[in-house]
């Protein structure tokens, strides 16, 4: 293995996984290590409850996440949304498709077509994902989860092109089922602003995708049931140290199954979570940093 662990080394990417778990010193742009990310509210009325619990609790919500698509909400919906995240300073990110599961194939129902996760199938679906993403921006959204490379890197073409503004970011989704530190670099290559590799994902394997890339990785801290339901509260403090800067994804747990259409109920369950795990940040890392988002 030495020859390829020395390419490796001169691509400048670790050799192998990095058990000895260095300490991560890149931050966000204000310093933070640390952000928190609520995914599966999916429409304004559980965000508005996913906000009155956050002002009841005071615990910092940075990045909002819708994951059913720009295609199952009203103009009307979005711009409340919208409007509600701007006054907060919180990132909005809607998900852009359609995809695997919407499209008219049934192959990816199937046992060995579930690999195929929410990829897009023929360019008329890239065309329409695209759409998706020109619709919500014209409505005021500028960050989008994004299930699929060659859309990516299509979209990331068109942005260096002024073709979409430059300000629009691309987060990709842990449903493209990357996990490794080349994936990690080719990702950010083609125009990822931040990355959800796998997720369960270990730390050593976090440490090494760490190294690679310069990029916010977003890891879950608990997954739905659908996904396996565990729960890594405890690993949350080294999640931080050894891959600064991260969104620390939250209140996974509350839901059966991705793209749970969380009720108000839930959206304030999420918030419990969040409570949570801020509990063991503030018990076993008290001195990772963090900042409240800016208030529009």
């Amino acid at each position: 293995m030495h020859k390829t662990k020395s390419f490796l080394a001169r691509m400048g990417l670790p050799e192998g996984d990095l058990y000895d778990l260095p300490t991560s010193e890149k931050r966000f742009d204000d310093g933070a290590q640390y952000r928190f990310e609520v995914p599966g509210i999916q429409g304004p009325g559980a965000m508005a409850a996913l906000l009155e619990a956050v002002d009841k609790t005071g615990v910092p919500i940075h990045r909002i996440t819708q994951t059913k698509g720009v295609m199952t909400l009203l103009d009307s919906e979005i711009t409340r949304m919208v409007d509600m995240a701007g006054a907060r300073g919180i990132e909005l990110v809607l998900s852009i498709g359609p995809r695997a599961t919407t499209d008219t194939s049934a192959s990816v129902n199937t046992p060995e077509g579930m690999r195929m996760g929410y990829r897009l199938r023929g360019q008329d679906q890239v065309l329409r994902a695209v759409e998706e993403v020109h619709r919500g921006v014209c409505l005021g959204v500028m960050s989008y989860l994004v299930y699929d490379e060659g859309s990516l890197w299509l979209m990331d073409e068109m942005r260096k092109a002024g073709e979409l503004p430059e300000g629009v970011r691309f987060k990709v989704s842990a449903h493209t089922g990357h996990g490794n530190p080349c994936a990690a670099r080719m990702l950010t290559q083609i125009g990822a602003n931040s990355f959800n590799p796998v997720r369960d994902i270990q730390l050593q394997m976090l440490a090494a995708i760490r190294a690679a890339v310069d990029i916010p990785l977003d890891v879950h801290t608990e997954n739905p049931a659908s996904t396996g339901g565990f729960i890594r509260h405890y690993e949350v403090p080294e999640m931080i140290r050894v891959a600064a800067p991260i969104y620390l994804k939250t209140g996974g747990s509350v839901a059966k199954t991705h793209s749970w259409d969380s009720t108000d109920a839930d959206a304030v369950k999420r918030i419990k979570q969040v409570q949570l795990v801020q509990r063991v940040i503030d018990s076993y890392c008290p001195d990772a940093v963090t900042h409240p988002p800016a208030r529009g």
